[in-house]
């Protein structure tokens, strides 16, 4: 096992790294400029934090969420790494102890906002500094295209030349053009050590709806999950505020965020979320990108997200921990509406708007599927994969029908008006609704008008959205959004392949999938216990919960109830840092029992093979501390000595006396019992 291996259990408590890690930390470890996009939750940061303590001078991160450097900051003190950020969210008492610990020498990692870059100053302090790597999180936000662009991301190839250092980029957006783009800006379209991580998250549990009574199908999946911490999202701020209400109304704690909130009260509902178990979250997609809070269990889209690579990051802030956690995503016809006018009322020039009507209509085909939505899922961003058995079609099946029939009519009621037409006109001609529009352009006498009077007006919606997910046509965005037909339509129209779709998702919601217990039945009440005593001592010390440490820790305690501080050094996310700070009190919630603390040089080995045999030799020095017949001058090893001992496992008198600590009158009293447990270890 290389360093980072031994450093990866003693800081962070994880005895292995994470399918994929561990050959991106390397090669940031290396100093090669490094590009990995990993799914949201998929251990990134671990990434650049592990190889900047073994890494002379320091690493800079620079990232756009203010409240995330703060935790990740937060987090990394508590387990004994130098750890510190320049943002506008400090106070002058916070940037100073920054500016003196970089005199120290005494940071590792220094989080920076992108607005710092444009202070001229920055450039000089950081080499200064000894700055030997930048790490950039959120690497999409150099994308001039995405949503979340930021000007001052374009600094950082200005800084990477001025610093001479080499560059880690992550992101979790695998969107093809916004990759390349992070090459042309952050690398000098020089290419990178590039990694595609996996993207399944196979502890999250997918399911999409059509909205029937949308407040009545989120209060029916929240009230189903009572007590765990969710996030709903909603595409207007009126709704998060309606929302809101209303689960407040039901009995959950609830509270509304978007970004008409003032900065204060949108600070309060971050740090709520973090500190507070079962809250509930209803916000616009302003919220999430800086909360990183591990043991969220359910997230829900009140309203359809904007494409896949949005879904899959907002659903991605769901079971970081790796325990389970389950989604809800309603659409209706009435988002669609809504996302394509986002995209034809937007800036971007035609290609652009083409392309994000692309996305939205792979998105639908999520949300239409007929077959296991992972596999859908995973095809999209080029991963092969069977049936997972873990998502709402995989545990029951959609009711299809051969659609190849009412699919030719609708191309053809297309092809007969010149594609010039969206959903509702087309649906009036194909029911044989009489309007002053069909009459004014003739269109009562073409021969698809009534020809699809089998189906209702809500029916066709849902064909035509399938339609589109299937996308067979698209909006032409040069045509006040006409649909045309696409090429993969022209078989079907031909009659040379035929079509299934859904015949489901008109039908009123199912409910949402079943919800599995954290832990077994047995285990709940010490879960409980445990989740208590981690929010008592958060509280005291005024952090985040999960801080202290996250339910995937506190499961894994509850399911193997370790009964010393050794076994606990065993378990998920506990390092020698959180041990010595926090494992005498989970203990005694384990136990039942006061715990004993250890001697700091005892702490130092627990969970290792030489605890053991320092606790034996402790014993022996205990029952020898008067000599063999308890008459004898009182004599003692100190805990370092016996630490050391322990270590270096001494194989005679002469060795055990050149031993710190062992006089000739020590070694003379417990050197042939020292040496007799030492030949039994060998």
């Amino acid at each position: 096992m290389g360093p980072m291996h031994g450093l990866l259990s003693e800081i962070f408590g994880f005895t292995a790294f994470r399918p994929g890690q561990e050959e991106i930390a390397t090669s940031v470890l290396e100093g090669r400029d490094t590009l990995a996009i990993m799914p949201t939750g998929g251990g990134k940061s671990l990434c650049f934090q592990l190889p900047a303590l073994l890494r002379p001078g320091i690493t800079v991160v620079i990232s756009p969420l203010i409240a995330l450097m703060r935790d990740q900051v937060r987090s990394l003190r508590e387990v004994g790494v130098g750890a510190g950020a320049l943002t506008s969210g400090n106070t002058d008492e916070e940037t100073e102890e920054v500016f003196t610990a970089l005199d120290d020498g005494t940071l590792k990692l220094l989080y920076i906002s992108p607005e710092r870059l444009a202070n001229p100053g920055t450039t000089a302090l950081l080499r200064r500094a000894g700055c030997s790597m930048i790490a950039v999180d959120e690497a999409h936000c150099v994308s001039q295209w995405g949503h979340d662009f930021r000007p001052d991301y374009l600094r950082i190839g200005d800084l990477r030349r001025a610093l001479g250092v080499p560059v880690a980029a992550f992101t979790a957006t695998a969107d093809e053009e916004t990759r390349a783009e992070i090459v042309t800006r952050l690398f000098d379209g020089r290419l990178p050590s590039s990694f595609l991580r996996g993207f399944d998250r196979p502890n999250i549990h997918l399911a999409f709806g059509p909205k029937s009574s949308p407040r009545d199908q989120i209060l029916a999946f929240a009230r189903a999950r009572t007590g765990q911490s969710g996030i709903v999202y909603c595409a207007s701020r009126a709704k998060t505020e309606a929302l809101a209400q209303a689960l407040r109304d039901d009995g959950h704690s609830s509270l509304a965020y978007h970004a008409g909130l003032e900065s204060d009260r949108r600070r309060d509902v971050e740090r709520a979320f973090q500190q507070e178990d079962g809250l509930i979250v209803v916000a616009t997609v302003a919220f999430g990108m800086g909360i990183d809070k591990p043991d969220i269990r359910w997230v829900a889209h009140a309203d359809l997200p904007k494409s896949i690579e949005s879904y899959y990051q907002e659903i991605g802030r769901a079971g970081r921990d790796g325990a389970p956690a389950e989604t809800l995503t309603l659409y209706g016809a009435e988002d669609i509406r809504l996302r394509r006018a986002q995209i034809d009322e937007g800036l971007a020039p035609d290609d652009r708007k083409e392309a994000d009507h692309a996305r939205l209509n792979a998105l639908l085909g999520l949300a239409e599927a007929i077959a296991c939505r992972r596999q859908r899922l995973l095809g999209y961003f080029g991963e092969e994969s069977g049936p997972c058995g873990h998502c709402d079609l995989c545990d029951t099946p959609a009711k299809t029908f051969d659609a190849t029939d009412p699919v030719r009519k609708a191309l053809s009621a297309m092809l007969r008006t010149g594609e010039s037409f969206g959903a509702g006109h087309l649906i009036d001609i194909l029911t044989g609704s009489l309007t002053d529009k069909m009459r004014e352009r003739g269109h009562d006498s073409l021969p698809t008008f009534g020809l699809g009077r089998d189906l209702s007006k809500a029916q066709w919606q849902a064909v035509f959205r399938q339609m589109m997910g299937a996308d067979l046509i698209r909006p032409d965005v040069s045509r006040a959004g006409a649909f045309r037909m696409t090429e993969s339509a022209r078989p079907i129209l031909r009659g040379e392949a035929r079509i299934t779709l859904r015949s489901d998702t008109v039908e009123s919601a199912r409910s949402g999938p079943i919800v599995k217990a954290l832990v077994g039945e047995e285990d709940a009440a010490l879960l409980s216990a445990l989740k208590a005593k981690r929010r008592a001592l958060a509280e005291l010390a005024s952090v985040p919960a999960y801080i202290i440490f996250t339910d995937r820790t506190l499961i894994e305690l509850a399911e193997k109830r370790p009964q010393t501080l050794d076994a606990m050094m065993g378990i998920t996310g506990i390092g020698a840092k959180k041990l010595e700070t926090y494992g005498a009190a989970f203990l005694e919630v384990l136990t039942g029992a006061p715990t004993q603390p250890l001697h700091p040089a005892r702490m130092k080995l627990a969970g290792q093979p030489s605890a053991s045999l320092f606790d034996r030799l402790a014993e022996a020095q205990l029952a020898l501390s008067r000599g063999p017949d308890g008459i004898d001058k009182f004599m003692s090893c100190t805990h370092a000595t016996l630490a050391q001992i322990a270590d270096r496992k001494p194989r005679s008198l002469d060795e055990l006396a050149r031993i710190h600590g062992m006089a000739s009158q020590k070694v003379e009293r417990f050197g042939s019992a020292f040496l007799a447990i030492l030949h039994t270890e060998s």
